[in-house]
């Protein structure tokens, strides 16, 4: 019984690494959040233009890996309960408190489990942002740059090489971008393109065309 276990659990963890690649970065003044565009069934691409980051409070986003109805079902429970806790608490939810609470979620359901791997990422007002790497049966840890779907090779080579320490958010979202076009240049179910969201002092902003563009990534 416990090797059918390994098996079913290396099966489900396959299939989570197909078709997506997403990272995300801590910096001195924020968090970016970065993910390609295409939405893959197989071999068929079944969306070209998907938001792979969702906005769960004004400081505070995640990336979604893997089967779209669950982490459309575990977004809005993650937005709920956020929304909740500020009514409650009059103030907005810490960010490690969400990555917990998402961890729970995932390891309450680890035998029917949601097909899913989470950034969870946010800031709130001081000190580095904070991002946290969660897989579909509620393993949590914190890092200074995470890069999660099939791609994650390719952009963990980038990150590796090209991260330094204490980054802002301003050279953060270049960095992010340049992963995410490395991924798609090499991995088949990374493509179509590129969102980047910055969370920082001002809040949850989406980068525009232009800013994008203005990177010069080639992918």
């Amino acid at each position: 019984m416990h090797l059918q276990d390994n098996r079913y659990s290396e099966h489900i963890a396959e299939q989570i690494k197909k078709g997506t690649t997403t990272c995300a970065i801590s910096c001195t003044d924020g968090v970016v959040l970065a993910a390609d565009t295409r939405a893959s069934a197989g071999l068929f691409i079944a969306d070209r233009n998907v938001m792979k980051i969702q906005k769960v409070d004004n400081h505070l986003g995640m990336t979604i890996a893997g089967g779209v109805a669950d982490a459309q079902n575990l977004v809005d429970t993650m937005r709920y309960n956020a929304n909740i806790y500020r009514i409650s608490n009059k103030r907005v939810i810490p960010v490690h408190s969400a990555a917990r609470l998402c961890s729970n979620i995932l390891f309450n359901q680890r035998y029917f489990p949601y097909y899913v791997q989470i950034i969870m990422a946010g800031y709130q007002g001081s000190g580095f942002g904070q991002i946290y790497n969660i897989d579909l049966f509620g393993s949590l840890t914190e890092e200074k740059f995470i890069s999660t779907g099939s791609g994650s090779p390719v952009a963990y080579g980038y990150l590796e090489s090209e991260f330094k320490e204490n980054m802002t958010v301003k050279d953060a979202y270049k960095l992010a971008l340049q992963a995410i076009a490395a991924a798609i240049r090499r991995n088949a179910g990374t493509g179509d393109g590129i969102n980047v969201v910055i969370i920082d002092k001002n809040g949850y902003r989406e980068l525009s065309k232009e800013e994008k563009d203005s990177v010069g990534a080639i992918y």
